[in-house]
């Protein structure tokens, strides 16, 4: 793993970038964790959802290109930093990835004891990852 990927996994959220059937981008924050070198993020059932199946999915099996931001922000300017993760997607939902990443994603965060995340697990492969800080 990488440095910045290192970091960014420590970091608690993330903003993931689809493209809509339009062409224009769709941004939305994420929980995720990383596995194996991958960044995973499940549809859980914590939050409120209209359907388990939401556009990032359907975008993400229409053109599987992504990239996920992680950044921090501090009153200081020298402890800002970002990191920038481009790859493709695709979407598990059963078989050893898909367990190893809500174990992961469980460790990662406390609300996922008591609510158990169970569905599909967008899973990013990086191809590029870049980072900044002050």
């Amino acid at each position: 793993m990488t440095d910045w990927l290192a970091r960014a996994a420590a970091h608690p959220v993330a903003r993931l970038a689809t493209i809509r059937p339009d062409g224009t981008p769709r941004l939305v924050p994420i929980t995720f964790a990383v596995v194996d070198g991958l960044v995973c993020s499940v549809v859980d059932e914590v939050k409120p959802k209209r359907s388990t199946r939401l556009a990032r999915l359907a975008d993400v099996e229409r053109d599987p290109r992504v990239a996920v931001l992680v950044d921090h922000y501090a009153p200081d300017w020298t402890e800002l930093w970002w990191v920038r993760i481009d790859g493709t997607a695709h979407v598990v939902d059963s078989g050893g990835l898909w367990e190893r990443a809500l174990g992961a994603l469980r460790a990662k965060y406390p609300q996922y004891a008591e609510a158990d995340p169970r569905g599909p697990v967008l899973v990013l492969t990086p191809t590029s990852v870049r980072g900044w800080s002050g």
